[in-house]
């Protein structure tokens, strides 16, 4: 097990690459939403950065239990589904984070994407439990 106690070892390679993790979310009436976003694994921590402004933030305010699925790039039979709590929120007002997906995901320096006046947030989801195949 990883130092987060519930990923498998011979599982975490997925959340070490650069697959999108799509994110289930409650919404304000209690219905599911669900939406691929980046994301990083610090062997405790799944992270996602998301604004102030987006439903998912607003969701994991309200009802902080999300899960979320990755599928293994190179197999798509094989995969993780990670369920938890987002433990904690930051704010990312250099978008430090951020920058360091759109290395990740897309090789530039500066996430390319954001608009003027937006406040970034990183949400912390620390794993309670896993399913996979």
């Amino acid at each position: 097990m990883t130092k987060s106690g519930v990923i498998p070892d011979e599982l975490e390679d997925i959340l070490e690459s650069t697959a999108l993790a799509h994110i289930a979310t409650v919404g304000p009436k209690g219905e599911p939403q669900s939406n691929p976003v980046w994301f990083g694994w610090d062997g405790e921590y799944v992270k996602f950065s998301q604004t102030k402004t987006r439903q998912k933030y607003k969701n994991v305010g309200r009802e902080p239990r999300i899960a979320l699925s990755v599928l293994d790039p190179a197999n798509p039979y094989r995969y993780l589904e990670v369920r938890g709590e987002v433990e904690k929120i930051e704010d990312d007002p250099g978008n430090a984070f951020i920058n360091e997906m759109a290395k990740k995901y897309m090789d530039k320096d500066e996430y390319p994407f954001h608009q003027p006046g937006d406040e970034r947030v990183v949400l912390f989801v620390r794993p309670d439990r896993t399913t996979s195949m």
